[in-house]
């Protein structure tokens, strides 16, 4: 093969990159506007809708350190291409799903996968592009790739569910991965491998920690909160992060460096990216239901309905950057942050009082203030981590927003089994984004005093590419 122009290449390497994660981001939000109809279909409880959602996050999170710590090990791009097969396996048993326990089996494999090629693929974009400058822009290119995905997920799951079926949503993956792989073996140099010692054991115990913390928010309801199996999955919960903890501060070759662990600033914004996730996830899981349930809208409908709610994210991270160049990051965050916390009381207060096409938009100001701080808060976080860290620190936010999106669809569904009402859900629903959002605030106040004036000022391949 002649070589590629080196533009020509660039663009290559970069639309190899983001096959696996516009993947993973479709993912996140295109189950939602699905969930209706997979109810439907297999006559299933609230709860195992729940499940079907959160399968996936509960992998995704516990696994992406572990994603990260292989793919310096073994080399990014081998990981990225294991990770792209086992997604599109994973993808086509959930097409073919006869059940939903077979279901949400194949979306905890999903999230395996999504584990493997979300780290690798940030490494593979920093090895490919060794230029600071011409890091940086591609980054960002991928970067609205990414806001783009995430935004326009329910919208093309709507299409493809209100055409083909719920089945669809998850075909789709299966020619997407299938090009990722052929552009990974055609234009993918072989990865540099780093010496990075395989806690396993540390990976494991957080792993039972963030399975039995689902088992409880979920099956809560059903089981009764007074169950053995509740109270002793309740238990097990902080005496396996404890375990991890000890073993941690005894380890010769920790999971996460001890000066990251005893940065406070750094598990603050951790504190934030989660009550951040758990708003946004928490907010696309009922509005999802609530515009099929309560408004009798078909999947498609939902997801046009939720089109401007969504693409404000995108918008927002377009905009973060130059905000942020003129206010500095800390007031980026807190304005953000505090515009989010306003529109969600206005929906907790206003609520079933006004129609939907209202409320979409202070709901869309939640997002608004939420897309203009997620940006900020990365770019802190980097700049917490240092040169040295970057890495980790950026795999750290991401599985801590993780745990948030996985607590945020929980807890919302632990609202409506107790409620029964989708109207009160949401209500009730944005009232705990209120109390989520000042918490946030709380800690930005408290803790980010310090921040660098532009995103990506000091490590511009990290700035924004985990925006959503």
């Amino acid at each position: 093969m002649s070589p590629l122009p080196s533009r020509s290449r660039q663009l290559s390497i970069l639309l190899t990159v983001s096959c696996g994660f516009i993947m993973a981001m479709l993912d996140v939000t295109v189950v939602n506007v699905a969930l209706s109809d997979i109810q439907r279909d297999f006559s299933v409880r609230l709860a195992s809708l729940v499940w079907v959602v959160d399968s996936y996050t509960l992998t995704f999170a516990a696994l992406l350190l572990l994603g990260g710590a292989l793919a310096d090990r073994v080399g990014a791009r081998r990981v990225y291409m294991l990770g792209l097969v086992l997604f599109i396996c994973a993808s086509a048993l959930c097409g073919a799903a006869g059940s939903v326990a077979v279901l949400i089996a194949a979306r905890l494999v999903q999230g395996m996968a999504a584990a493997l090629f979300v780290p690798s693929s940030l490494s593979l974009l920093t090895e490919s592009f060794e230029d600071r400058h011409v890091r940086a822009k591609i980054v960002g290119i991928w970067s609205a790739i990414v806001s783009v995905a995430f935004a326009s997920g329910p919208l093309v799951g709507g299409v493809l569910v209100h055409r083909y079926g719920w089945r669809s949503i998850f075909y789709l993956n299966l020619p997407v991965g299938l090009v990722g792989i052929a552009l990974a073996f055609a234009f993918l140099n072989a990865s540099r491998r780093k010496s990075h010692a395989l806690d396993m054991p540390s990976h494991v115990l957080v792993m039972i920690a963030l399975a039995a913390l689902s088992f409880v928010l979920i099956e809560g309801p059903g089981f009764g909160w007074s169950s053995p199996a509740i109270i002793g999955a309740a238990l097990l919960v902080p005496l396996v992060l404890l375990l991890a903890v000890i073993r941690e501060r005894r380890s010769s070759t920790p999971v996460i460096p001890a000066g990251l662990a005893r940065n406070g600033t750094f598990w603050a914004l951790n504190g934030i990216g989660a009550c951040m996730n758990v708003v946004v996830f928490g907010e696309i899981f009922v509005l999802s239901l609530f515009i099929q349930k309560v408004d009798g809208e078909s999947a498609l409908g939902a997801g046009v309905r939720m089109l401007p709610v969504m693409a404000v994210f995108a918008i927002a991270n377009f905009c973060s950057g130059h905000l942020s160049a003129r206010l500095g990051s800390r007031k980026l965050l807190l304005g953000g942050i505090g515009l989010a916390a306003i529109a969600s009381l206005a929906v907790a207060l206003l609520g079933t009082g006004l129609p939907l096409g209202w409320l979409i938009v202070p709901i869309a100001l939640v997002n608004l203030g939420v897309g203009f701080a997620v940006p900020a808060m990365t770019a802190t976080v980097m700049h917490e981590a240092g040169q040295r860290n970057a890495n980790i620190g950026a795999a750290v936010l991401n599985a801590n927003r993780q745990i948030g999106a996985l607590a945020g669809v929980a807890g919302l569904g632990i609202v409506q089994h107790l409620t029964g009402d989708w109207a009160r859900s949401l209500r009730i629903g944005f009232a705990i984004f209120v109390a989520c959002l000042a918490i946030a605030c709380m800690l930005a106040w408290w803790r980010v005093q310090a921040a660098p004036k532009k995103i990506g000022e000091l490590c511009p391949a990290k700035s924004g590419a985990e925006s959503n």
